[in-house]
C-alpha cells in the first residue's frame, strides 16, 4: 500500500496470530518490487491495540483470509468501519522447489497488488 500510494494513508499490517518472523519467501518477492520487509514484524490484533492502535480509529480493515475476516468482524462489531475480505491465495506449502515456491508467493503478491488497484485506483505518482 505504501509503495503504491505513498505515506498519506495510515496503514498497519496485522494478523490473527503473531508469528513474529516474516516468511522469507514473502521478503524475497516483495524485495523484487522494492518493498523492504526484512525488518517488518507481524503482530496480532490484540498486540496492535496494546501498542496504541485503536481499531475504532481505522476506516477500513482488509482481511486476506477467512480467519482474519472473522476476527476483524468480531473485534470491530461496535465500530463504524468497513471490513472487506479479499480472497488471496495462501502460498505457504505450495511448490516443491525454491523457484516453484517463489512463483506461488509472486502470484499472491500480484493478487494483492491487483486488489489494491481495483479498490484504490492507479498508483500515485508521489509513491
Amino acid at each position: 500500500m505504501k509503495k503504491l500510494y505513498g505515506m498519506d494513508t495510515y496503514v498497519q499490517s496485522v494478523g490473527v496470530k503473531n508469528d513474529l518472523e516474516i516468511d522469507g519467501f514473502a521478503i524475497s518477492v516483495c524485495k523484487e518490487l522494492g518493498v523492504e520487509l526484512a525488518r517488518h514484524r507481524s503482530r496480532s490484533f490484540e498486540e496492535m491495540q496494546q501498542w496504541g492502535d485503536d481499531l475504532s480509529s481505522f476506516d477500513l480493515v482488509v482481511a486476506l483470509s477467512p480467519a482474519s475476516q472473522r476476527a476483524a468482524l468480531e473485534l470491530t462489531r461496535f465500530f463504524h468501519l468497513t471490513v472487506e475480505y479479499w480472497p488471496i491465495m495462501d502460498p505457504t506449502g505450495i511448490g516443491e522447489t525454491r523457484e516453484q515456491k517463489l512463483n506461488a508467493y509472486r502470484q499472491s503478491r500480484d493478487q494483492i497488488i491487483t486488489k489494491l488497484q481495483d479498490r484504490f485506483g492507479p498508483p500515485s505518482e508521489a509513491a
